[in-house]
């Protein structure tokens, strides 16, 4: 808990509007000049670090466009497919930037799952990694309506991106205007951002020019963000693509694009970020990490009690935790001091645990439909348990609420989608008679307008009695356990008694925290903690049934759990 908070909003950090995309990377590159836009290693074993300024980024993506008008891009559909990476970042914004749709596609999904996805927008070119490997010729041939390809990189006669930057500067230095000739039609398909699906097959969310910038200016003008972060998150993702990499750069603030999970903690010890842009996953690993090596130390007492001390002197204004605790978090470097995280729900307590160190978490609410930022919580104005207020580009409200004021959240503005693609059914299915996207997510608001989550209605346990469960506050619960490395809440289905109800609590064992405390037994350990949790829950909601797995869930490549692939029988 921050005690110093302000009670009241506060002036909006500066935000620039940008018409479009061309205007926001040419107004980048003149503002903020030879500022380090991006840095990356070539190698992740590489002792250096590439640093790219503002003014390169316009003027790559300035002749990377126009070589992309020349080609025939504009006004097709183009699939973006691979690693975070320069190159991507390259395509993404000169794609934006020249009248091309982009359908960026999960370089993880199987070639076959790709195929679909092409197959299903009927994309005309694509744009892609050499790191797709067998994927890549796969694609070509089974998208008959592909035209042509480009590679981030490669040798011989192939269209790479940089051959094709290079292609753009002979062509602007010979006077083609076509960049800044063209009309960019604010409110024409832009992307075509396929779902995840963590509850089935994903749909096609359209998003314009207006959504995504609108959605952009208004959030990030919430947001005081120190000078450098990271490009971790998977790039196709809205989170990663709005908030993440476009929110960084409109504001002038350095991305160093990771080379993902295995090596992030070596990443962050030699490029010392001032915050991050995370999952709850990645936040939940970090905080078992911190916790493990203070327990490791026999330190773990000590550190409880001076969090509690430090506690109490901030309510009175002074604050020591750089002193008291900057060697705990020195795996984090010595400036990273801020995380701003979305995608999921996020324990209180590792939000309170993490603060009361010296990280301040920022807590978000978003879905891709709505570009994707709808509320967020703000440095200093920010409330425990909720995701924030919405940002200015939206409003909420509460579909049929209950009696607690618990019901589906419901957005309409400027970020949310003109639909799903070639899907009508669904988009008309999608929003009600007063042009509110219903999110599928279940919450309140309180008197102030702070949203509360409170779950997924997909996910949502009606038992026979009419009692609601709520699963992800169960989940929540659980994940507090000590030992739980990862839990879902569902109803178990059996196949003895169709009546029967019960409600499971699917536990993936954190085995090296159990080894640690020298707890051997698991079955015992797990169905007393949650023999406890079941004594302070209401009746309707106590865990039934207690499920370990031997292997972690199966997830998206943004780190949330496919419930849909969970096998949920009982007997």
């Amino acid at each position: 808990m921050d005690y110093r908070l302000k009670k009241s909003d506060y002036p909006l950090c500066p935000t620039v509007h940008d018409d479009n995309f061309r205007d926001m990377v040419m107004r980048c590159g003149e503002c903020y000049g030879d500022r380090p836009a991006f840095s990356y290693r070539v190698s992740p074993h590489d002792a250096a670090s590439v640093t790219v300024s503002f003014r390169r980024v316009a003027e790559d993506v300035r002749a990377y466009a126009t070589a992309l008008h020349a080609h025939g891009f504009s006004g097709k559909k183009v699939a973006l497919v691979g690693e975070n990476s320069y190159e991507w970042i390259c395509s993404y914004l000169a794609l934006a930037t020249m009248g091309a749709i982009t359908v960026p596609v999960d370089k993880e999904y199987p070639a076959a799952d790709m195929a679909s996805i092409l197959n299903t927008a009927r994309c005309e070119y694509l744009i892609a990694s050499p790191l797709l490997g067998e994927k890549l010729p796969h694609l070509q041939e089974n998208v008959p309506t592909l035209e042509g390809t480009v590679l981030f990189s490669g040798e011989g006669e192939v269209l790479t991106v940089h051959t094709m930057i290079e292609t753009g500067r002979a062509a602007l230095a010979a006077g083609d205007t076509s960049y800044t000739d063209y009309v960019i039609d604010p409110d024409a398909l832009l992307f075509i951002v396929f779902t995840s699906g963590t509850t089935g097959r994903g749909k096609g969310v359209m998003l314009t020019t207006r959504n995504i910038l609108t959605d952009l200016e208004t959030g990030i003008a919430l947001f005081d963000l120190p000078e450098k972060s990271f490009f971790l998150l998977p790039a196709h993702h809205t989170f990663a693509s709005t908030a993440n990499l476009l929110g960084h750069y409109a504001q002038g603030r350095e991305l160093y694009i990771s080379h993902g999970p295995r090596y992030v903690m070596n990443e962050i010890k030699t490029e010392n970020p001032t915050h991050l842009m995370l999952v709850p996953l990645y936040v939940e690993t970090f905080y078992k990490k911190i916790f493990a090596a203070i327990e490791k130390q026999g330190k773990l007492s000590l550190i409880r009690r001076m969090m509690k001390i430090s506690n109490g002197l901030r309510r009175i204004g002074i604050d020591l935790r750089e002193k008291l605790f900057g060697k705990v978090l020195s795996a984090f470097g010595t400036r990273m001091r801020l995380i701003i995280c979305g995608g999921a729900a996020l324990s209180q307590q590792i939000i309170d645990d993490l603060d009361a160190l010296g990280i301040t978490i920022l807590n978000g609410y978003g879905i891709t439909e709505c570009s994707p930022l709808i509320s967020c919580n703000r440095n200093n104005y920010r409330k425990a348990g909720s995701v924030g207020r919405q940002i200015a580009a939206n409003s909420v409200r509460i579909a049929d609420p209950n009696e607690r004021g618990e019901g589906e959240i419901c957005v309409k503005g400027s970020n949310v989608m003109i639909g799903y693609y070639e899907d009508p059914e669904a988009t008309v299915a999608a929003f009600d008679e007063d042009g509110y996207f219903h999110t599928g997510d279940l919450g309140r608001l309180d008197e102030e307008g702070w949203i509360y989550i409170t779950g997924r209605l997909k996910n949502l346990i009606i038992l026979s009695n009419g009692k609601n469960v709520y699963p992800e506050e169960l989940e929540i619960a659980i994940a507090g356990i000590y030992g739980v490395a990862e839990v879902i809440v569902y109803a178990g289905e059996s196949r003895s008694d169709a009546l029967k109800e019960l409600i499971v609590a699917e536990i993936y064992p954190d085995e090296e925290a159990l080894a640690l405390r020298g707890i051997t037994d698991k079955e015992k350990h797990f169905h007393d903690e949650i023999a406890k949790l079941n004594g302070s829950n209401a009746p309707h909601k106590k865990i039934g049934h207690v499920k370990l797995r031997t292997e972690e869930f199966p997830k998206t490549t943004t780190r949330k759990i496919t419930r849909f692939n969970i096998d949920k029988r009982i007997d």
